[in-house]
């Protein structure tokens, strides 16, 4: 039996790079949901005509942990920060569970 050729960038990448590698599905969707997360506060905080600065007085924090939160490499969101922020920006904070596409997991 041949293999099943595709034109499907993401699925080139996907067979290429991920198939068959848990690890690096994982920092995969590791960087996604930082990316999600950092992409959201930042355009709430927009929507809301608020400075990095004028957030983060809103938050009780400085400039400088609103600009790390809004950067898709930081690591370091916690749950209470989050809770913070969307209480700020009159936002709850919700959290889903998504299964993955098949073949990802």
């Amino acid at each position: 039996m041949t293999d099943k050729k595709t034109s499907n960038a993401l699925e080139i990448l996907h067979q290429e790079f991920y198939e068959g590698q848990p690890e690096r599905l994982v920092a995969l969707e590791e960087a996604r949901v930082n990316d999600d997360v950092a992409r959201k506060i930042r355009e709430l905080r927009e929507a809301a005509n608020l400075s990095q600065r004028q957030l983060a007085a809103l938050v009780g924090t400085q400039a400088s942990v609103i600009c790390r939160l809004e950067d898709a490499d930081y690591e370091g969101h916690s749950l209470a920060m989050l809770n913070r922020i969307a209480t700020a920006l009159n936002q709850r904070l919700s959290i889903n569970f998504v299964p993955l596409p098949s073949g990802l997991g």
